[in-house]
């Protein structure tokens, strides 16, 4: 079993608004609703914790007790940035947990069973993130605008999340990174900078992070393509 910690504490500017965009509405529910509700049912999950901002919380209040979740949940303040916000919920981690998924609250369309493999797969490293293989060719471009190089694709892997580590390594990584001044975007990427390895396990092409209005109706479309699909 591992533990869940869910970054919830943005703002979401680039979908228009001054709110958190996890509350936004998707298919009549907000959309943090969905992540929740995924992570709930995902067997591996033992214990939810979700890093927000103050001023939210009783809107996720509201949201948990709508669901009626049968797993601990424990609310944790968040940081200005998602690096922070992981920090802060580090040391929430009831004192039992040695193995942590992290997941972002704005990816509401994974799976259950995208929760399991990524638990599964713990068990035979420290860490690890879902990905996908990267469909596009990528140009590396200079401030100019330039194209400098571009990249064998076969090797390029777009990240998602969850992502996965045992406890103790990554609040170790995290204390370097803050002594040191890292800044990253993903906790992988303390990973790495700390010379430790990093495996990938099979994502989902549905796993979309909502960044854009765009983004939402993606979603909306996929959820309804899931109902619309028989039920075995």
């Amino acid at each position: 079993m591992v533990h869940l910690l869910l970054p919830a504490a943005g703002v979401g500017k680039r979908m228009g608004g001054d709110r958190n965009k996890l509350l936004m509405t998707l298919q009549d529910k907000p959309l943090f609703s969905w992540t929740l509700q995924a992570a709930a049912a995902a067997d591996s999950v033992a214990w939810i914790g979700i890093m927000g901002q103050p001023l939210d919380f009783p809107d996720f209040e509201a949201i948990l007790a709508d669901l009626k979740l049968s797993k601990p949940v424990q609310l944790i303040r968040g940081g200005k940035t998602r690096q922070e916000s992981v920090y802060n919920g580090l040391q929430a981690l009831p004192p039992e947990a040695t193995q942590v998924l992290i997941h972002d609250g704005a990816r509401c369309l994974a799976t259950p069973a995208l929760f399991n493999r990524c638990a599964a797969a713990l068990e035979t490293c420290e860490g690890l993130i879902a990905a996908i293989p990267v469909k596009d060719t990528i140009k590396v471009v200079d401030e100019q605008g330039w194209v400098k190089e571009t990249p064998e694709r076969a090797k390029l892997w777009a990240a998602q999340t969850p992502q996965g580590f045992t406890v103790q390594r990554l609040k170790d990584c995290h204390e370097k990174g803050k002594t040191l001044g890292w800044e990253v975007t993903d906790d992988a990427a303390l990973f790495e900078r700390c010379g430790l390895p990093v495996k990938i396990v099979s994502g989902e092409e549905t796993n979309l992070k909502i960044t854009t209005p765009g983004d939402l109706a993606i979603a909306e479309f996929i959820l309804q393509s899931r109902d619309e699909m028989p039920k075995t």
